[in-house]
């Protein structure tokens, strides 16, 4: 699939559009839709510039931070996600990459997840070396979760503490330990419809076997706080469309702001589109859907929560 051809979709008729992403889905899955959940293990205090991001230091959002949480607080949040249909669990942290010391402990924690029958542990953990990631593999984490965020080309407009190739590296040393590789984006920071059409050949390119698609969050205290209008409801379910149909294998997931800035009517479009993974529960510092809600909608459209 090129840009032009993706481009040229992008304009057709939406329901037009959702048939032809339907379609897609429907040759490559079944009527699943996976459920995930994420413990914000560090939270706030992050040296990185990322412009959306209320966890960054560089902002001035306000936002409860706290240290590395400890295992207990861990076993009874991924307990809990289990409870509510969760097969997969992330341990998330702020900042660029863990200390020493809590990197010893996060190994600690992928045990825990790993110990609760139904649940397998992934992690989001920042730039990690190349020794980090062969530990955390080693520990049994199945996954790990690193958006490139945007395309190549606009990510100096979203980020100037790290590169967009520092994210590609830590996505390869991933794939070299051996763990699957969750990838996506955040659309909504002022991209173009081009822009979301490079996220989505690159994202074609790195091959992740689960896609989340966040919509930005305006965050008062983030230089995109006032970002609420640069992307409308039709766009997103068009994008959606889009991803699904430049990566017809891979799981397209609901992220943060679906239940902020798509109407339900629109959400069950983007269901039926081809988005065929959640995660429940509240996110890192925004929350998100009560899973009963999600059990009703997946119902109504005839597709199992697992």
């Amino acid at each position: 699939m090129d840009k032009q051809k993706l481009l040229d979709l992008y304009n057709l008729d939406i329901n037009e559009l959702v048939k032809i992403s339907a379609k897609v889905t429907d040759e490559n899955f079944s009527n699943v839709v996976e459920a995930c959940s994420i413990i914000s293990a560090r939270t706030g205090k992050c040296g990185e510039n990322c412009k959306y991001c209320s966890q960054s230091a560089h902002n001035h959002a306000h936002i409860e931070c706290h240290p590395l949480v400890d295992l207990e607080t861990v076993r009874k949040a991924a307990i809990s996600a289990n409870e509510n249909g969760a097969v997969r669990f992330s341990l998330v942290t702020s900042g660029r990459r863990p200390s020493d010391e809590d990197f010893v402990h996060i190994l600690e924690m992928v045990k825990v997840v790993n110990s609760i029958d139904g649940l397998t542990c992934c992690a989001s953990l920042g730039i990690l070396t190349e020794e980090q990631m062969k530990q955390l593999s080693e520990a049994g984490c199945v996954r790990y979760h690193h958006n490139i965020n945007t395309c190549r080309n606009y990510h100096p407009q979203i980020c100037t503490t790290h590169t967009y190739e520092d994210r590609i590296k830590t996505i390869e040393l991933a794939k070299k330990y051996n763990m699957e590789v969750c990838c996506g984006v955040i659309i909504g920071m002022g991209e173009t419809r081009e822009n979301r059409v490079e996220m989505a050949l690159e994202l074609a390119q790195i091959n992740p076997e689960s896609v989340p698609v966040n919509i930005l969050t305006p965050i008062e205290g983030t230089p995109f706080e006032g970002y609420k209008n640069k992307i409308d409801e039709d766009e997103v379910v068009r994008t959606m469309c889009i991803f699904r149909i430049a990566m017809p294998k891979a799981q397209i997931r609901f992220a943060g702001g679906r239940s902020t800035r798509l109407s339900q009517q629109n959400q069950e479009l983007c269901l039926k589109a081809g988005v065929n993974g959640v995660i429940v529960g509240n996110y890192l510092t925004t929350a998100g859907v009560d899973v009963s809600e999600d059990r009703k909608t997946f119902e109504k459209l005839g597709k199992v929560l697992v």
